[in-house]
């Protein structure tokens, strides 16, 4: 049996090399290829094109890849006549993976859709996509698979990767220790996983952590790089720009510097859900321009970009768009910063909501329940091994 899997972001490829191990852990003749990353390329996926090379936002960032996007395209399309896969599995990454799914329904393969878009926030008038050209959603969150129910998508909750893979996560009993034998606060700075948005965002925070710094000189920044490249921008950038800030940048400690941090500065994204699981209050940024806003304007209909806020309809972590000017927010996300550190009981006020919803979503099993529909939807019989998440 053969699965292709079509992943294009960086946290789509860590829940994918999970979801192929389980795969194959309970059926050893699976063989999963397609587009993705180095972690499903680890997990034993034979990767045909590294797409999440191509992880991009934004009108004018996409504009020009339009034209590798659609070589991409074709040689899915070549790749289902000549290979045919017995199913094609999507995770996120929408703007692309609805023509790799229209590619596969044309050929009359299975579409499971992993993970997928959030429709129910941003998107209601894309159901028809869904509906057209997906069999199955692997839904995240239990009302996303009743909102696909009842717009005749078939749909099943099979909880969010995330949570499993923080469960699952062993922090660096070292790199602990080492920041907790230190008599000084921390704070963690989380710049984006895309390389345009460390760009774009990192000299603002930098401006944050400059004023934080003169009220608070106790207080040391952890900046979770996610790959080199992006650690040596920064420390780069703070070289030229604020050499004496307090910084340490670290690549892969992710999980371990929210555990020693007190709150958290971070760019819109993914990682929102392991901020929730791990309980630390945080403020979301993100930088955008003008055209952007304007073309997509009609088509928002949420007022929020994380999903923890988008879940509750209301701020659990505050949220800056920044546009234009950058002083106004600076100052606004500096005071806000200033205030959970200057007060405890406002820290614990941020917290307390935080670990509410925390206890309502974070419950392990996603990838091996995902794992279990697919299998099950495709005809395989029973899994030769449970999953300790199931």
């Amino acid at each position: 049996m053969k699965i292709f899997f079509s992943v294009g972001e960086p946290s789509g490829d860590q829940h994918a090399a999970h979801l192929i191990r389980e795969l194959q852990a309970r059926e050893a003749t699976i063989e999963c290829v397609g587009f993705g990353g180095p972690l499903m390329r680890e997990a034993g996926c034979r990767i045909d094109f590294q797409l999440t090379d191509l992880a991009v936002m934004g009108f004018l960032r996409v504009l020009p890849m339009i034209q590798k996007f659609r070589r991409v395209y074709h040689q899915a399309k070549t790749q289902f006549e000549q290979e045919r896969p017995d199913a094609v599995v999507l995770v996120d990454f929408p703007g692309f993976n609805w023509w790799i799914a229209r590619a596969a329904k044309s050929l009359g393969i299975p579409v499971f859709y992993y993970c997928p878009p959030q429709l129910w926030a941003w998107a209601s008038w894309r159901i028809r996509k869904m509906k057209k050209f997906v069999d199955h959603v692997l839904a995240c969150l239990p009302f996303e698979a009743e909102w696909y129910q009842q717009r005749g998508v078939a749909a099943e909750c099979v909880g969010h990767p995330f949570f499993d893979e923080v469960a699952e996560k062993e922090l660096d009993p070292q790199f602990m220790l080492a920041q907790r034998v230190r008599q000084e606060r921390r704070v963690a700075i989380l710049p984006g996983s895309r390389t345009h948005e460390v760009h774009n965002n990192f000299p603002i925070q930098v401006q944050v952590m400059r004023s934080l710094s003169q009220e608070f000189p106790d207080v040391r920044f952890l900046v979770a790089n996610f790959k080199e490249s992006q650690r040596a921008y920064c420390e780069q950038y703070l070289c030229d720009h604020a050499p004496q800030l307090p910084v340490e940048l670290h690549v892969g400690k992710l999980s371990e510097i929210l555990e020693v941090s007190e709150c958290c500065l971070m760019v819109s994204g993914s990682v929102s859900l392991e901020v929730l699981a791990r309980g630390v209050p945080a403020i979301v940024q993100y930088q955008t321009d003008w055209l952007l806003v304007i073309m997509a304007w009609p088509l928002i209909t949420c007022k929020y970009m994380s999903l923890p806020n988008l879940v509750v309809n209301r701020p659990l972590m505050p949220e800056y768009f920044i546009l234009g000017s950058q002083q106004k927010p600076v100052a606004q996300i500096s005071a806000h910063l200033q205030s959970w550190l200057s007060d405890p009981l406002a820290l614990a006020r941020a917290t307390r909501p935080l670990h509410e919803l925390r206890d309502q979503l974070a419950r392990t099993g996603a990838t091996a329940n995902a794992a279990r529909v697919i299998l099950e939807r495709l005809g395989v019989g029973a899994p030769r091994r449970q999953s300790r998440a199931a």
